[in-house]
């Protein structure tokens, strides 16, 4: 018996050839047009994400820049300064950890960490494994669930270990110096530069990458804590007069427009 499609017309074979090539064709056309439109939704979808960060002439439409609540009400009170100079910034002129403001025999980098830290021991203490606050001011050793990168951190005091954690001037002191501290006399910037208000304890590392920033350049990886930690800027800058720029100020509205009822810290 013979194969039926061996007495198939040739020009019926050739124009199921040519109808083949067509769906094929076809098919190709419409996978190529699908593929431009996703193309096309994600390119959207980035641009439309990026612009108001890199154009702020678009972010000010889109509302990138608009926050409420008491710390972007603090914000907008503060004057903005875009010609800052760092000339003449002496980091030691604000005389970090030389002061004893309350007296208790140590500097404030121990009074932070006494502050932030739980699970706290003391230099020379008292009683089994050295424990108790009343037995020295000397941190150490104790645990840090730091802000900046969400982390857990056990502390040692140590020459190799104690820089895991780092006191961290939530607005540094180049950037003080930048926004008002140069006008300063002695007496205030001892105060700024011991005041527990404006200091943190940190992950080391997270506190060397930041070094003298704004906002406008650094904040924290913990996306959880970023609404806090600009609110912890403006309140210093608040308390010590100290300007913004444009910029800066742009980044700290874009972070607060996702926490509308961010207050300023108390202490």
């Amino acid at each position: 018996m013979r194969d039926g499609s061996c007495g198939e017309n040739p020009q019926k074979r050739q124009q199921n050839a040519h109808f083949r090539r067509q769906r094929f064709n076809a098919n190709g056309l419409a996978e190529r047009i699908a593929i431009l439109l996703v193309v096309a939704v994600v390119a959207g979808i980035s641009i439309g994400l990026l612009m108001p960060k890199v154009n702020p002439t678009v972010g000010e439409i889109t509302g990138e820049y608009v926050a409420t609540g008491s710390a972007a009400e603090t914000l907008q009170s503060l004057t903005i300064d875009d010609h800052p100079s760092r000339a003449g910034y002496d980091r030691d002129s604000f005389g970090f950890r030389q002061t004893d403001d309350d007296g208790n025999g140590c500097d404030v980098r121990e009074d932070v960490l006494a502050r932030d830290l739980t699970d706290v021991r003391y230099v020379g203490a008292a009683g089994a494994g050295g424990s108790g606050s009343g037995a020295g001011c000397k941190v150490k050793s104790g645990t840090l669930a730091d802000p900046y990168t969400g982390t857990t951190i056990r502390f040692t005091r140590g020459v190799k270990t104690s820089s895991a954690v780092q006191i961290d001037h939530v607005v540094a002191l180049e950037n003080a110096w930048q926004s008002g501290a140069n006008q300063w006399d002695h007496t205030k910037r001892y105060r700024f530069g011991n005041d527990m208000y404006n200091l943190l304890a940190v992950d080391g590392p997270a506190n060397q990458e930041k070094g003298s920033a704004s906002a406008a350049y650094w904040l924290p990886t913990n996306g959880a804590y970023r609404c806090d930690y600009v609110a912890r800027q403006i309140g210093v800058k608040a308390k010590y007069g100290l300007t913004v720029t444009t910029k800066e100020k742009r980044a700290m509205l874009s972070v607060l427009r996702a926490c509308p009822a961010q207050a300023v810290p108390e202490k």
